[in-house]
């Protein structure tokens, strides 16, 4: 299911260090070699070249990344070259210091929380402790706007069982509680979000299904449709990341390169986030919602070494 490609024979930390060295030296630095690098390790080999060039070097990796690179490709570099639990808790911080808190900034905590499992969800929020010296759930009701503050905090303060392990009787039950919710426009109600929060993802994906068998339509169409403010936008976002996560990052990626510009930085999250988890699926849902290459549309709306290091993520030979 991930886009990344690692190779058959991986050189030892060391040898990768001593290439990421000989990048960074020199008058301007070999993007090539770094990209072909990091670009093909996974979250567990980029650690133990981090640990190690700090070891060989008395340098921080990260540190020389951010010096010797910039603008989009290097925000890329910097994301994919964190651990991923450091890596989210920086994304969900930024999202709520950015001047506009919208549904486009705020859904990065959404996805951690639920298109993640539950272990994923604990590092960030340990992590986020650590970097901010405050917990995620303290700068959400500090930073987030009152209609979104109630929703994220519960989701975050989640733990889900991580086991497939499905009710029907329990579906069908909440199914009718969700959908009574909905027809009343209760979308922060403590049931509503009591049932999303801490479920697990196999047993909401019944009930989701429930709901469609019981009441003819889809419960993120119905929430669409209940006028709630800006409450179901941030709803629709939690019921695909729960029901469809590479439905949902279709869209992400769709929505951030259509119209005048591109949004890299969605663009950028999107990819690093997913490529070792599901960007796979990502990719065939987005050529069966879109009837396009996601890779094509990839390659048309960025450049340069930015582009080709997103390609690598994608599992293209650059």
């Amino acid at each position: 299911m991930a886009t990344l490609r690692i190779p058959a024979v991986v050189p030892s930390p060391a040898e990768d260090c001593e290439k990421l060295k000989k990048s960074f030296q020199g008058l301007g630095t070999d993007e090539k070699a770094l990209i072909r690098i990091l670009g093909r390790r996974n979250s567990n080999q980029r650690r133990k070249i981090k640990d190690t060039y700090q070891q060989l070097y008395n340098k921080s990796l990260i540190d020389c990344i951010f010096a010797e690179l910039s603008g989009d490709f290097g925000k890329a570099v910097m994301l994919w070259a964190y651990d991923p639990a450091e890596r989210d808790a920086r994304l969900a911080n930024e999202a709520l210091q950015s001047k506009k808190k919208t549904v486009t900034k705020l859904q990065v905590i959404v996805e951690i929380a639920c298109a993640n499992s539950p272990h994923h969800l604990v590092a960030v929020r340990k992590a986020y402790c650590s970097l901010f010296e405050t917990s995620l759930e303290e700068d959400i009701v500090k930073h987030a706007p009152l209609p979104f503050q109630k929703i994220l905090v519960s989701l975050v303060s989640s733990y889900r069982y991580d086991k497939e392990v499905v009710d029907c009787n329990v579906a069908n039950i909440e199914a009718a509680k969700l959908h009574e919710a909905i027809k009343a426009k209760k979308l922060d109600s403590d049931e509503f979000l009591w049932i999303l929060s801490t479920r697990n993802l196999y047993q909401l994906r019944q009930t989701f299904q429930c709901y469609i068998d019981n009441y003819g339509k889809s419960i993120d169409k119905d929430i669409m449709a209940c006028k709630d403010g800006t409450r179901e936008s941030i709803m629709k976002v939690v019921i695909w990341c729960i029901d469809s996560p590479e439905k949902h990052f279709a869209e992400v990626i769709k929505s951030a390169i259509v119209g005048l510009g591109t949004d890299e930085n969605s663009l950028t999250r999107a990819i690093v986030t997913r490529a070792e988890i599901d960007m796979m699926k990502v990719r065939g849902e987005y050529f069966n919602c879109y009837r396009t290459s996601l890779d094509n549309a990839v390659i048309g709306d960025t450049s340069g070494d930015y582009k080709d290091f997103l390609m690598t993520l994608l599992g293209a030979n650059i």
